[in-house]
């Protein structure tokens, strides 16, 4: 998913990873779209999963520079498997008004940007102890 800093041109891609089975985030960075912010997504993880996560992810590739190649599958939208990560960038665009690619509300700075994004995965993160 993508969004913009002060204009068009200058795009941030928001790189995510969410545990399927409690639909945490639990791993997130916001940059560019290149196997070095693939990396920087796979430092974010904890430990745990970067030594027995398995991913799925698209077809992108970046992903197989980074990622361990027995733990990472490339697929395609209609398998199902991307369903959980889809879904919470829809809630993300309709719940952070900058993420719009259309709107009036966008960021000027790159720090403000990144807050945004962040304070909104914890609070969803908390959301989820909660309704358990």
């Amino acid at each position: 998913m993508w969004s913009f800093v002060q204009k068009k041109k200058n795009k941030q891609w928001i790189w995510l990873a969410l545990d399927r089975e409690t639909r945490e985030i639990v791993g997130a960075y916001v940059g560019k779209r290149d196997a070095q912010a693939a990396q920087k997504l796979w430092d974010s993880l904890p430990p745990v999963y970067r030594q027995c996560a398995v991913s799925y992810t698209d077809y992108w590739e970046a992903y197989q520079v980074v990622l361990p190649s027995k733990r990472h599958h490339a697929i395609g939208k209609e398998t199902g498997l991307t369903n959980h990560i889809e879904r919470f960038n829809g809630t993300m665009r309709q719940r952070i008004s900058r993420l719009v690619r259309k709107a009036l509300s966008f960021s000027k700075k790159i720090e403000n940007h990144i807050g945004a994004i962040w304070y909104f995965i914890h609070h969803y993160n908390q959301s989820l102890c909660f309704d358990n």
